[in-house]
């Protein structure tokens, strides 16, 4: 039989013995340790949790590959590898960063800045992770009173929204009274937009490039998006700005506010946001325009999602198309931009649809002119920070994350549901458990880092992952060690860990060598088996035996022609659970003997009442009396059926048990149970002895003088069993009866 090595394998004119990796992604049923068939100590820690390494070098048997290393820890210990000889790393976590939570009140006299308030914790860890072992940590969540909020109020400037910009216009300075009951520290801004200033989103004739509106309208030229105010803390500046805006004009009625949204949430700098409560308010009565659409104006660029103003406008409308929502809520959560959209009874089921698609938003209803405005802002803040939500970032390939709230009022909540907490007052603190878990580790073994973080909040935890996927024996391993075979690998826990291009259990094969034909003959008992008996694979000469689904059954041997599996049972169980299966062979315990080692040596089970073995009238065997004297029975050879004295001994409790009667009648379900009755219709119908089931005839005579008739048997099962004939003879009433007493009257006597 020719055999070839191709790319890990060996392939042969019968089969294809591969020699495969462990996939860490590829679990089956059963011990994955055994199946990951890992060849070192490194390859088996990334198997699973519970996966161990025994490093004691003697430990593997003839026969057995190095991957036997490899299994659960109770198998290597049932195995006879030594607790302290088994690498099980375990992973382990370290706090780097832990502030505590801000706890003060809007009226304390010391006022922090927005660095200076810690609303999460802790802030940062460091994640030592073993593959398949969760680690777990706590993160607390704390609203802060009296947290700087800054909003910005992007208002659509299309014509149909004449009316609004007169109530927007003193909307700075009350806005900033109503804000004041929530913060001290309040910042506003303002920006508009109406439309892409390209056809047919717009008329591009010069007049009405110059005014788009009809009619005697005087109305400003049409724009994109224009940063009319950065954040400021002016009220007053907010509405001498607003006043000055004039209403413009388009020709479609969805309009470009997309497009706006994208620039206010990443021209950052130009805004002005700060690292606090990012509010944004838009205001419209129109749909809106997305990706895609740009084509009708023969814009066909995405959206490059990055800043474009130039002397605050958005200079860039006509050659990128406008952002998809994706997009947009992509950008929006990594500027913690909080968004309400405050828009008119006809477009609500338009916009609450896409509240659903961009987390932290919501949408209140503007009155026709937006005189509510103010009370509608008030009820979105309320409503989007009463609720916190958890994201992370983009986890590393192998890794996941779960969340587990704990809410007000005992509330906890699991799967996607963990990962927020609803109706959250200032001041309340919340919890959430988060476990996060390595499956494999990294190609380069590097260690990542995720960040978690509150929807809407610039706080954020950063978690440093780094990954376990060596054995600390490694790091002692010996490179080109005299025992890998010339130095053909490195001696590392316990084994040889081959060079690349080398196999066997010392490398003692290479790869491009091989000769099957001579090595396969090393591999035979004789010309007449199996190579390794069909239980092995024939590697370098030497067989490797198969492994077993059930990690406590194993081949062993030169020609893996052993196993301990395939002895005699007792009980339906291997050598009678009394012993050890040794290459197909019970080697018993002590005291135990026999094929399946179910005959004890132990002769107390046969020492009968007065010590003697088996009542000296038999002999003791595997355990169990074999009474040599046909006239006793019972499991200590004790019970004589039929000796003297014995239907005197059973009278009265057959008599209460048959017929109601007799010294035990009171006592008779106690003291009479320990036989079983059987009647028969009379005497005659009595069981008569046989040489295998001995037992007693007895005749009784009962206190009314009387007699009734019985048997009296023990069974082979130490049973005893009472035959009760149905007839009683009176003494006075038997017609056969005669007297043995005799009368004689002396007629001479006269009573003298």
């Amino acid at each position: 039989m020719s055999t070839l090595w191709l790319s890990g394998c060996m392939r042969s004119s019968v089969e294809l013995y591969c020699f495969i990796p462990p996939l860490f992604l590829l679990r089956t049923d059963g011990n994955e340790c055994i199946k990951a068939n890992a060849k070192s100590c490194g390859e088996c820690i990334q198997v699973g949790e519970k996966c161990g390494w025994c490093t004691d070098p003697d430990f593997l048997k003839q026969g057995e590959p190095t991957s036997t290393r490899c299994d659960e820890l109770e198998s290597l210990k049932k195995k006879g590898c030594k607790a302290t000889l088994i690498e099980n790393p375990r992973g382990s976590q370290t706090v780097d960063k832990n502030v505590p939570v801000t706890d003060r009140s809007k009226d304390s006299i010391k006022k922090l800045s927005p660095e200076d308030i810690t609303q999460i914790q802790p802030q940062k860890l460091t994640l030592n992770l073993r593959s398949g072992e969760p680690q777990s940590f706590n993160l607390k969540f704390k609203r802060a009173e009296d947290y700087p909020i800054d909003l910005y109020y992007l208002m659509d400037l299309s014509f149909s929204m004449k009316d609004d910009l007169e109530n927007v216009k003193n909307l700075g300075t009350s806005l900033t009274v109503e804000m004041s009951k929530i913060t001290t520290d309040f910042r506003i801004g303002f920006g508009s937009f109406v439309e892409k200033t390209v056809m047919p989103y717009i008329s591009t004739t010069p007049a009405k490039m110059l005014n788009p509106c009809t009619g005697d309208q005087n109305c400003t030229s049409p724009f994109s998006y224009k940063n009319v105010l950065s954040l400021t803390s002016n009220g007053q500046r907010f509405n001498d700005l607003v006043s000055k805006q004039q209403i413009s004009g388009n020709l479609d009625s969805p309009e470009g506010g997309f497009d706006a949204i994208m620039q206010v949430a990443v021209c950052g700098d130009r805004i002005g946001w700060r690292n606090v409560t990012r509010l944004l308010v838009f205001s419209t009565d129109a749909g809106f325009h997305f990706a895609g659409d740009g084509k009708l104006g023969g814009i066909v660029l995405p959206n490059d999602g990055r800043c474009h103003l130039e002397n605050d406008m958005y200079t860039m409308s006509h050659y990128y198309d406008y952002p998809s929502i994706a997009h947009l809520v992509q950008k929006l959560s990594d500027n913690n931009i909080q968004t309400i959209f405050a828009v008119t009874e006809e477009f609500q089921p338009v916009y609450k649809e896409l509240k659903n698609l961009i987390p932290k938003s919501a949408v209140g209803t503007l009155s026709a002119n937006s005189s509510n405005v103010i009370n509608l802002i008030i009820d979105a803040y309320n409503s989007l920070s009463s609720e916190v939500i958890l994201e992370n970032n983009k986890l590393p390939d192998g890794v996941t994350i779960t969340y587990q709230s704990h809410c007000k009022n005992g509330v906890i909540g699991e799967g996607e549901n963990g990962r927020k907490c609803s109706n959250i007052s200032i001041g309340d603190e919340v919890s959430f458990n988060i476990s996060i878990t390595a499956h494999k580790c990294p190609k380069q073994g590097k260690a990542e880092t995720i960040k978690i973080k509150p929807l809407g909040f610039t706080e954020e935890v950063e978690i440093v992952l780094r990954f376990i996927c060596e054995c600390e024996c490694h790091k002692t391993g010996v490179p080109k060690s005299p025992l890998c075979h010339n130095g053909n690998g490195t001696f590392e826990c316990g084994a040889c860990r081959c060079n690349e291009g080398r196999i066997g259990r010392q490398c003692e094969c290479s790869t491009e060598e091989v000769n099957s034909d001579d090595l396969d003959a090393n591999c035979r008992r004789d010309n007449g088996t199996d190579i390794c008996s069909n239980n092995g694979d024939c590697i370098c000469g030497t067989c490797e035996c198969k492994k077993r689904e059930n990690p406590e059954e194993r081949y062993t041997g030169k020609f893996c022609e052993c196993d301990n599996f395939n002895c005699d049972r007792s009980n339906n169980k291997l050598c009678g659970g009394n012993g050890r299966c040794e290459c197909r062979v019970c080697i018993c315990d002590a005291n135990y003997t026999g094929s399946a080692c179910d005959c004890s040596l132990d002769t107390t089970t046969c020492l009968a009442s007065n010590k003697q073995i088996c009542n000296g009238r038999g002999l003791c065997e595997c355990g169990t009396c074999k009474c040599t004297d046909p006239k006793f029975q019972g499991p200590t050879c004790e019970i004589c059926p039929t000796c003297p004295g014995v239907c005197t001994e059973h009278k009265d409790c057959v008599q209460c048990r048959a017929f109601g009667t007799g010294e035990k009648k009171s006592t008779c379900e106690r003291d009479c149970s320990y036989f079983t009755l059987e009647k028969v219709k009379d005497r005659e119908k009595l069981p008569q002895p046989v040489q295998a089931f001995p037992l007693m005839h007895c005749k009784e005579r009962d206190a009314d003088d009387c007699w009734f008739y019985y048997t009296y048997s023990v069974s082979n099962t130490s049973e005893k069993i009472v035959h009760v004939g149905g007839d009683v003879w009176d003494t006075g009433e038997n017609p056969i009866y005669k007297s043995a007493v005799t009368t004689v009257v002396n007629p001479k006597y006269e009573g003298k």
